[in-house]
């Protein structure tokens, strides 16, 4: 048979799952704390246990700053108005070594020009350049250009390029036979090498 519920007993029912329902709803879910992390983080004690700067303090650091960096910029500026004040002194001796250098081959000129205006024979001309070419390796003496010893020396590559062989039986075999074009050296530096042909004597190197 059934039983009918008294109206009482359902209300109380109801408002039974109404407060649960509640219940649920004012439950506020934490957000999970990733791994290594806690849940409720605490200050660091280094943070703690520095005090904050006052203001005064501040300035001074801030004026401290400001005076490092124009002295930065300073340096800056003096070590590019040095660089610029090199670059013009190496051109300005670079300039003065140059013009010591063609003022002493001017008079070469002088008479180069001499010898093209003159109406001599061509003896007395070949006898003009002959002088114009004395005067000139005086000159390159002068600087410390010497010429490279080619003819009859052995060959070394160092000083003299190859245009091509000759054979014969009366040179060391590998040496300079004939002097094409001068080389010369400034002191220790090779300007140019030296143009030569070089021996090839098959007697030498049959055997």
């Amino acid at each position: 048979m059934h039983k009918v519920m008294p109206e009482h007993e359902k209300e109380l029912t109801l408002s039974e799952e109404a407060r649960a329902a509640a219940a649920e709803d004012s439950v506020i879910e934490m957000p999970t704390p990733k791994p290594g992390q806690e849940a409720n983080p605490e200050p660091s004690q280094e943070s703690a246990d520095q005090p904050p700067v006052s203001r005064a303090e501040f300035d001074q650091l801030k004026a401290e700053r400001d005076q490092l960096l124009d002295r930065l910029a300073r340096l800056q500026a003096e070590f590019e108005n040095a660089r610029k004040r090199a670059e013009r002194d190496r051109l300005a001796d670079r300039e003065i070594a140059t013009g010591n250098v063609v003022e002493q081959f001017l008079p070469v000129m002088d008479h180069f020009e001499l010898a093209l205006n003159s109406s001599g024979t061509a003896e007395q001309l070949r006898s003009g350049v002959e002088l114009i070419v004395k005067q000139m390796q005086e000159v390159l003496r002068q600087l410390q250009v010497t010429a490279v010893p080619a003819l009859g020396v052995e060959f070394d590559p160092h000083q003299h390029e190859a245009l091509g062989s000759v054979e014969r039986l009366d040179l060391p075999d590998q040496h300079v036979a004939e002097e094409i074009r001068r080389g010369y050296r400034l002191r220790e530096r090779l300007l140019r090498p030296a143009l030569v042909r070089v021996v090839s004597n098959p007697k030498q190197t049959n055997e």
